[in-house]
């Protein structure tokens, strides 16, 4: 379709990202440390830790791709141990989540009707995008708001290409919208630095109000040059050659496709190109081996993507969901992810261990301190309280962006120490694929 036409429905990849496996290539000492991880997962009667049914499911085994194991490896520093740990963890959590069988489209599809959150389009390098628009927030803060943030960001999974292991966040923050519970944010942070390691990007926010922008100027210094340079505020993406014209909306973005959110028809499109992709990488899987390790870029057809994806065929798809399709043509982080308040990154554990640490001095300091600050607030008027209130808002919006993108190289601790004190698959639509998405870039 023209990109001057109407849109309401997702876009493909404009074409192969990449000529070979970027993955292919490791060093003898990372080549040893992937093979420990993979003999540790691999034997048939391998079974998780601490489960009465623990044998591995196909659909884990899919999940369990060499790519993956490689991201908590990286994510791991390369420690065998820790990266065995923390995948069985996450094999643990997802089905504690309910990823294979209770979140399902109908659950959540009430989080969706506004387009508050939807991928549209990929960025020059093929990650696919992610646009986060708080002020059309539609519902009281729930459990399925939470799962809502990450059943989108295993869309997105599902729509990466061969080659493509990241996403990327586009955040609007135009108009106000209100922020979700500090104990909500802490639970969609863990969610993401446990369970989305390396799957993160690049970050834009656009709109940015004046607080935020400050909050920023004092506190990039003290991040990482990695994870700055995934933060991109205000910036003219296209000029910047991180979207092309014809993979981004039009209006505040300023690419060429004019996109309008019609719930029905978007909704139909992103289940059918979701479902479409994991049935048949899941096929391809199989003739492959189905075993723990395959490749993403061998399941995904890496070698051929130039022939199986069509750049220049970005239809509409209106008529997605007409009954007499032939079958045989049929192919493919809460309110708003990035702006949930996180300061405190501490795990429960950490918490814990510290406060069993505090004594009783600490205790006394705290309700002198707490007794001064209820007297400072009783004497506040309703403007400087709104003021205020405002501040912790974009302060704890702020270090959440930071935090995310940061969140394998503990760059949101250090946002955390600099910003004060505050708060931030194999799915069910998506078939037995997904991943495990969310966390940083390379």
């Amino acid at each position: 379709m023209s990109t001057a036409e109407k849109c309401h429905t997702p876009l493909k990849p404009l074409s192969s990202y990449h000529e070979s496996d970027p993955r292919a290539k490791l060093s003898e000492s990372e080549q040893k440390m992937y093979d420990e991880v993979l003999a540790h997962f691999s034997p048939d009667n391998y079974t998780l830790p601490g489960l009465e049914k623990g044998d591995l499911t196909d659909q884990e085994k899919f999940w369990l791709s060499r790519e993956c194991i490689l991201r908590y490896l990286r994510a791991s520093k390369w420690k065998t141990a820790t990266a065995i740990t923390r995948t069985e963890a996450t094999l643990k959590w997802r089905r504690e989540f309910g990823w294979y069988d209770s979140i399902t489209p109908e659950l959540i599809e009430p989080e969706a009707t506004t387009g508050k959150e939807l991928t549209f389009g990929f960025d020059a390098t093929g990650k696919p995008g992610l646009y986060m628009v708080p002020s059309r927030q539609n519902t009281e803060e729930s459990p399925r708001q939470i799962q809502f943030a990450f059943w989108m960001v295993e869309r997105c999974i599902d729509l990466m290409p061969p080659g493509v292991e990241n996403l990327a966040l586009l955040i609007d923050f135009a108009q106000r919208s209100k922020n979700p519970s500090i104990s909500t944010a802490r639970q969609v942070v863990n969610i993401l630095q446990e369970h989305y390691p390396e799957r993160l990007g690049l970050a834009c926010a656009i709109n940015i109000p004046f607080f935020i922008h400050a909050f920023f100027k004092i506190v990039l210094p003290f991040v990482d040059p990695i994870t700055r340079n995934k933060l991109k505020f205000n910036q003219d993406v296209i000029a910047d050659g991180l979207f092309k014209p014809d993979m981004i909306m039009s209006g505040s973005w300023g690419g060429e496709r004019d996109f309008e959110y019609d719930h029905d028809k978007y909704w139909k499109a992103l289940l059918k190109q979701s479902e479409d992709n994991v049935t048949k990488w899941t096929k391809r899987w199989r003739e492959l081996g189905a075993k723990v390790g395959i490749s993403e870029w061998d399941y995904k057809g890496g070698d051929e993507a130039a022939e199986d994806v069509d750049g220049a065929d970005n239809d509409d798809g209106d008529d997605i969901a007409d009954e007499g399709e032939d079958e045989e043509k049929r192919e493919e982080i809460v309110s708003v992810l990035p702006v949930i308040p996180a300061l405190d990154l501490e795990t429960e554990s950490e918490k814990k261990d510290a406060e069993d640490d505090k004594k009783e001095p600490a205790k006394d300091s705290e309700k002198k301190e707490e007794s001064q600050v209820e007297k400072k607030e009783s004497a506040e008027t309703p403007e400087q309280k709104k003021t205020d209130d405002d501040k912790k808002d974009t302060v704890v919006q702020s270090t959440t962006i930071a935090a995310v993108a940061g969140q394998d190289s503990n760059a949101g601790n250090a946002v955390a120490t600099s910003g004060g004190d505050g708060g931030a698959g194999g799915g069910s639509g998506g078939g037995s694929g997904g991943g495990d998405g969310g966390g940083a870039a390379e």
